[in-house]
């Protein structure tokens, strides 16, 4: 029988609050699956049919050799999301590629690393008075601050650290997340499942996160288009939403590498994501 490996790493930032309800939810399914990092020397990874990539959260502090593990999957096992697909979204410069496509995004500036541009000349330059800024390679909330006063000693040692280690993006706060809140979507083999309310996520606050909740007409559209444009088969997807001025819905991430996909707040999703797992054990025995 095809073992699956659920990947994840060796040092969790964080707890995995999917983990155990997924391998649960397998065992019960009669799936033969083991937890295995993606850097770990020792795991064989020719002894897994499946890698399913779960929460390999560390990746943005070795995202060579993350990138470089991900394409020597190919050669020995079948991975999910496809290495294309990964490497493709570690880098958040996909949200100009689907702005490119017309998809509506939150307004970003880039800034490449090292760049000597102040942030309240980034904010100025675009009439922005409340931002938040982040990496371009990141996870959860690392090195992510909203800033309204961008010459305050704190927000300057921010900026300089931020551009120092890592390319950046600015975007507007959008007020919106304080009332209806950034939503996101959760797909799954070929469905959209369910949506969750995430409260905004800043510096080393935890997430807070709503109960399933219902997917608007607007945000099921945005999220089945986003989907439907990536050329290459997709196990899972989480597309993140937040409301503009005028209460339609923009992308603010296309979560298609580790996402938590809040299985939780959904025991549907949870046996959705197993069946599909199952049929590509299926398909690869």
């Amino acid at each position: 029988m095809t073992t699956v490996a659920v990947v994840t790493c060796l040092t969790m930032p964080e707890p995995d609050p999917d983990q155990d309800l997924l391998m649960s939810a397998l065992s019960r399914a009669g799936v033969e699956a083991e937890l295995v990092a993606w850097d770990d020397p020792d795991v064989e990874w020719r002894s897994f049919g499946l890698a399913v990539i779960r929460s390999t959260w560390n990746y943005i502090d070795h995202l060579a050799r993350f990138t470089s593990w991900v394409h020597s999957m190919a050669s020995v096992t079948t991975l999910l999301n496809p290495a294309a697909v990964i490497t493709w979204n570690t880098h958040k410069g996909y949200l100009q590629n689907l702005a490119d496509r017309g998809v509506p995004i939150v307004p970003t500036a880039w800034l490449p690393q090292g760049a000597t541009t102040r942030l309240a000349e980034v904010m100025d330059d675009n009439l922005w008075s409340d931002v938040v800024a982040k990496p371009v390679v990141g996870a959860g909330s690392y090195l992510t601050e909203r800033i309204r006063d961008p010459e305050s000693a704190d927000a300057v040692a921010f900026w300089n650290r931020l551009t120092s280690e890592r390319e950046a993006m600015v975007q507007p706060y959008m007020p919106s997340v304080e009332e209806y809140g950034e939503r996101s979507v959760i797909w799954i083999d070929g469905e959209l499942t369910h949506a969750v309310r995430k409260s905004p996520r800043l510096g080393d606050d935890p997430e807070s996160v709503s109960e399933a909740l219902p997917i608007s007409s607007t945000e099921r559209e945005i999220a089945q288009e986003i989907v439907a444009d990536i050329p290459h088969e997709l196990l899972y997807a989480r597309i993140d939403l937040i409301r503009d001025d005028h209460d339609q819905p923009l992308l603010a991430e296309l979560e298609l590498v580790e996402p938590s996909l809040f299985l939780k707040q959904s025991p549907a999703a949870t046996e959705r994501l197993v069946r599909a797992i199952n049929s590509r054990v299926a398909a690869v025995n």
